[in-house]
């Protein structure tokens, strides 16, 4: 099924710098919904990062799904400094006091070796990690100057985790796009806003497709 879907989203993105190459949904989730979602953007570029969780925040409040951006959250001085796994278990217990029930997480990995690239999703079906895990693991993004410059194709990420009261903190799907050499940022945002939106609508994850007569189909 996830292969029909990957080879259907290329089509309708084939013209396009920005495609999903591979998408893994954990497979003891049918239906997703969340009520209050944190829509972060791990990025340097703090316009960029703002633009891109506006639209997809846009997204959400089109479908009457509370979303907050990660900007409106989180303090200035977040991204300032290197967090530890004990601060992000706070931040996470944070969250979840606060009403929130998920986290839609996206970053620019960037690979040159494609195999290793592909070796990497095939370890996803392993994978149990939390937000925290992601955060930790890729933090480095934040202060890494040099972190973009060798990639002509951007290898990007974007991860939903359930942080549910009484239920494991996990990852619920993960989506891998590339976007390749962008040379108009702008336009680059909004075809991975699109293509994450009309993923999750695939797999029943927070988003419903719509049906010929407008009733939201489950």
């Amino acid at each position: 099924m996830k292969k029909l879907i990957s080879f259907a989203l290329l089509i309708i993105f084939g013209c396009s710098d920005t495609a999903l190459v591979e998408n893994w949904k954990n497979p003891d989730i049918v239906l997703f919904d969340a009520y209050q979602v944190l829509i972060v953007g791990m990025t340097q570029n703090e316009d960029v990062r703002t633009d891109f969780e506006t639209k997809l925040k846009k997204e959400f409040d089109e479908r009457d799904v509370e979303a907050m951006r990660s900007s409106d959250v989180f303090d200035v001085s977040f991204t300032d400094s290197r967090k530890s796994e004990e601060e992000l278990d706070l931040v996470e217990q944070s969250l979840l006091d606060k009403g929130f029930d998920a986290i839609l997480f996206t970053k620019i990995t960037g690979s040159e070796n494609r195999e290793s690239f592909r070796k990497s999703i095939a370890e996803w079906s392993n994978y149990r990690g939390r937000f925290r895990d992601d955060y930790l693991s890729h933090q480095s993004i934040y202060y890494d100057t040099d972190y973009y410059d060798k990639f002509t194709v951007y290898h990007a990420e974007t991860s939903l985790y359930c942080i549910c009261e009484g239920k494991e903190r996990a990852l619920i799907w993960r989506g891998s796009i590339d976007i390749t050499d962008p040379k108009n940022i702008k336009r680059a945002v909004d075809d991975y806003v699109k293509l994450v939106v009309t993923a999750m609508e695939e797999q029943d994850l927070i988003f419903r497709k719509e049906n010929d007569d407008g009733v939201t189909g489950l």
